[in-house]
């Protein structure tokens, strides 16, 4: 039974789906947005958002937290930089889902996220 096991699984074995957490919350922050499955893209949701947060506050210990789940170091020094006075007045919601039309080959339902 999955009773409030809430961890969406995407298909993947536990390794392989927090490498690819990983990999799309990499490319969202790098990129400001980017396209995916509507699953994937509210899956990744949670993590962004998290990451943003840890931004905002700013310490050592956030930093050294961000820096062992986002891949690129040169983008969490940015991230740090920017993320204070862009999202200063917002508690959460950094990020936006919008679908768009479904996938030709296998009809996935996709969608876009962005950083807002």
């Amino acid at each position: 039974m999955r009773h409030g096991c809430r961890t969406p699984k995407l298909g993947k074995a536990a390794d392989q789906r927090k490498a690819l957490m990983r990999a799309l919350t990499t490319e969202l922050i790098r990129n400001g947005r980017i396209k995916t499955t509507e699953v994937r893209a509210k899956a990744i949701r949670a993590e962004a958002d998290r990451m943003v947060t840890l931004a905002k506050d700013g310490s050592l210990s956030a930093r050294r937290k961000a820096m062992g789940y986002i891949y690129d170091k040169q983008l969490v020094h940015a991230l740090f930089d920017q993320a204070p006075e862009r999202y200063a007045d917002r508690k959460g919601g950094y990020t936006r889902i919008v679908r768009t039309v479904s996938r030709r080959g296998d009809n996935a339902r996709m969608a876009i996220i962005e950083l807002t």
